[in-house]
């Protein structure tokens, strides 16, 4: 049994996606976050897990049941490890996913823990070069993220390098693209299934 991390941002106004400003407003790239936490939440809560955490910045509901604690740190690299960190639970490995990828889905996650119980850790690549989950074993290897440049083409190169130098040997996941832009979120849109939040949110804000 694993527990199921998911790292996020509360959708405020201003504060989140602002890469799709313009053509959205500021309140429909909010709208647009909050659904995509909404889809990746509901996909969260199916699979099975030691605890269901989310580690949230800002304020915002969390299903029931589920554990929320604030996020940490200074960059986003230390909010990471801190996350690991400050969600730990002994014994049980941790995976962590983002808000951004709402397609994801619950067998994707599922066959996840599966890798991890054979490997130990996992990355999910995404298509821009960063990455979409890591799950450890161990938190205290989350201790490389703080080091490892975030937000760039080579962040998800750079911490598998970095997990191979404390001799972690994360189980590759399929590649998964992220909601950075208005033709991401389109391109991601198309692949949620029927009665997708985050669809309908694009398809009323980004088009």
């Amino acid at each position: 049994m694993i527990q199921l991390l998911v790292m996020a941002k509360a959708p405020v106004p201003g504060r989140v996606k602002t890469r799709l400003c313009p053509p959205c407003t500021p309140e429909q790239a909010a709208a647009i976050a909050a659904a995509a936490l909404a889809d990746t939440l509901d996909t969260v809560r199916q699979v099975p897990a030691a605890r269901h955490t989310l580690v949230l910045d800002g304020d915002h509901p969390a299903p029931d049941g589920w554990t929320v604690l604030p996020q940490r740190g200074v960059g986003l690299g230390e909010r990471l490890a801190n996350a690991f960190r400050d969600a730990a639970l002994p014994g049980v490995p941790a995976l962590l996913v983002g808000m951004d990828t709402p397609q994801v889905t619950a067998g994707l996650l599922m066959a996840a823990a599966g890798a991890m119980g054979r490997a130990g850790a996992v990355l999910g690549p995404a298509a821009d070069g960063g990455w979409w989950a890591l799950g450890l074993s161990d938190p205290a290897d989350a201790e490389v993220l703080p080091d490892v440049p975030m937000s760039a083409a080579d962040t998800g190169a750079r911490t598998l390098a970095a997990l191979h130098v404390r001799g972690v040997r994360p189980e590759l996941l399929p590649s998964l693209r992220d909601v950075d832009t208005v033709h991401d979120a389109i391109a991601v849109a198309a692949l949620c299934p029927s009665g997708s939040q985050f669809a309908r949110a694009v398809g009323g804000g980004a088009r």
